[in-house]
């Protein structure tokens, strides 16, 4: 176990009392009495637990533990690295390519019946945004579809991550002033993408993804 390494009595406690998600936690002053440790220090270390999603703090209910997320710990960590300018969202959409094409086979062999229907009712949904008036950008259908092509891989550091991708395209505001030509393009491919997923043919659906990823402006 290498969580000492993140030096935090009370991460360390939540694993140690095998709390899982659901759970309530006793009053920081109880658990500061069982650790040994202030309640000041056991505050600053329920703060870093809460901003990664460990944990949760809501009035009268208290403290309860999450279910485990990357998506948070991604998140925070590629948001500074864009805003310091050490790294670049191309760089981080470059990773998200790279992972989305290993997990291809895996993501789309389980998806379910309901799930392909539901991507098609997105891209509906989406078509009928960009073709009504006025016009409007499918931004939400957009994560959604994606999203859910990857839903069914049994790997949250694979799905936190993807989260955290949406994210941060959103933050980026990359395709804020895109044309409308552009959207045009990405929901075409994104229709075939799905036609592709319903016959079963999914190579060809891999294909048609890393086609469609050219599309997306870098700065």
């Amino acid at each position: 176990m290498l969580l000492t390494e993140l030096d935090s009595d009370f991460l360390q406690y939540l694993v140690d009392c095998q709390l899982t998600p659901g759970d309530g936690l006793p009053p920081l002053t109880d658990i500061s009495a069982e650790l040994g440790i202030s309640v000041g220090k056991l505050r600053e270390q329920l703060e870093v637990a809460r901003s990664l999603g460990f944990v949760s703090v809501r009035p009268r209910v208290g403290i309860q533990r999450e279910p485990f997320n990357f998506a948070p710990a991604v998140l925070k960590s590629v948001l500074f690295g864009l805003g310091s300018g050490e790294a670049s969202f191309a760089q981080f959409a470059g990773l998200r390519r790279a992972v989305e094409d290993a997990y291809w086979h895996e993501a789309v062999s389980h998806l379910t019946p309901e799930d392909k229907t539901q991507l098609q009712v997105i891209v509906t949904r989406a078509q009928e945004k960009l073709h009504g008036n006025p016009v409007h950008v499918p931004n939400g259908e957009h994560r959604q579809l994606h999203l859910l092509i990857f839903s069914r891989v049994n790997n949250p550091f694979v799905t936190g991550l993807l989260a955290a991708y949406w994210d941060a395209y959103e933050a980026s505001e990359l395709t804020r002033y895109a044309r409308y030509e552009y959207w045009l393009d990405v929901w075409q491919y994104h229709e075939r993408i799905v036609a592709a997923l319903v016959a079963g043919d999914f190579e060809h659906g891999r294909q048609l993804l890393r086609e469609h990823y050219n599309l997306l402006p870098m700065t």
